[in-house]
């Protein structure tokens, strides 16, 4: 998890050698990735209008044949709110309230669930084919109340802030309806807050995403979970500096020098299985990412692999032993 969030911060120290942006490009980023966010985050809760219709539905007005009324109030509402929380113009999370956030519901569910829109649950519910437990409605309001008092107070790396504050956000699952949308906008604010761009979960990811929630959720293990929103938050950054026109290291020129994990795996023949859970251990480390959130190793790797599996077999060394040994 370090390695990826070292990986973050080169690459937010890189975009802020380009600010300030132009007025253009603010608004081009901008435009573009209200019609993504909103077309991802609907289609993970089971929107089927397509990234063109939703760009239609928003941008022109039109309407799509075949698609319900909700469909269409869904994409509406989320690029409302998406524009909701670009104009609050933060200057640091600590302005984050639960006003906020019932603002943000309000508009994801306005003229859908009028009588639950900005408004916290008052009736049990369930997560469809989710064996957890989620709070009493009773206990949301002061759940909630901590969860502002935590984010006011936690000192931790900004990008696992937002992660975080998604998590425990569908955690608590304060509302009704809407819970995904409001925490993937949440944790966009925060990031927007501190200068990152927005992270975007892609409908395709939709079964990664969600089993690495709830394996956080039945284990308190978010190593899955982490590693899921933390590879989006990389890409987002990957699609701003290549918008830039200035990004020093293509995926494409990366790719000639590092290795994915199959072709690291055939070079050493060792199981990926195994390559994947060393890095996870901490013995291996990702030298980067590509645009789609595959690991890339660099050819050190081929070595240090050689010299795990040599001390592994002649001194027969544990895990935890091993890492002292590969810090």
């Amino acid at each position: 998890m370090e390695n990826i969030l070292k990986i973050i911060q080169e690459k937010k120290k890189k975009l802020d050698k380009y600010k300030p942006f132009s007025k253009e490009f603010i608004k081009n980023i901008e435009e573009w990735y209200k019609i993504e966010l909103t077309y991802t985050s609907n289609a993970i809760e089971g929107n089927t209008l397509t990234r063109q219709e939703t760009a239609l539905i928003v941008e022109k007005g039109i309407t799509v044949k075949g698609k319900s009324i909700t469909e269409h109030l869904e994409a509406i509402n989320h690029a409302k709110a998406y524009q909701y929380i670009q104009e609050l113009n933060l200057r640091s999370i600590k302005e984050i309230n639960q006003r906020i956030i019932l603002d943000i519901h309000a508009l994801i569910l306005k003229n859908i669930d009028t009588g639950n829109a900005g408004t916290y649950r008052n009736i049990p519910v369930r997560i469809a084919g989710s064996t957890v437990t989620l709070p009493n409605p009773l206990k949301v309001p002061e759940l909630m109340k901590e969860f502002i008092i935590w984010l006011h107070q936690t000192k931790d790396n900004i990008v696992k802030i937002a992660v975080d504050a998604h998590f425990k956000l569908v955690t608590i699952h304060p509302f009704v309806d809407g819970n995904g949308r409001t925490a993937r906008l949440l944790m966009n604010l925060i990031l927007t807050t501190a200068g990152y761009p927005p992270a975007i979960v892609n409908k395709e990811d939709r079964k990664e995403y969600i089993d690495s929630i709830e394996k956080g959720q039945l284990s308190n293990n978010l190593s899955d979970y982490y590693f899921f929103i933390f590879k989006s938050v990389n890409k987002s950054l990957d699609i701003f500096l290549k918008t830039l026109g200035k990004k020093e290291e293509q995926t494409t020129t990366i790719s000639k020098k590092l290795m994915k994990i199959g072709e690291l795996a055939k070079k050493t023949s060792e199981n990926v299985s195994t390559i994947r859970f060393w890095t996870k251990e901490g013995l291996l480390k990702e030298k980067e990412f590509s645009s789609g959130g595959y690991q890339l190793y660099d050819q050190e790797t081929i070595e240090r692999i050689e010299k795990i599996r040599k001390f592994k077999k002649e001194k027969r060394l544990t895990i935890a032993e091993l890492k002292h040994l590969f810090p």
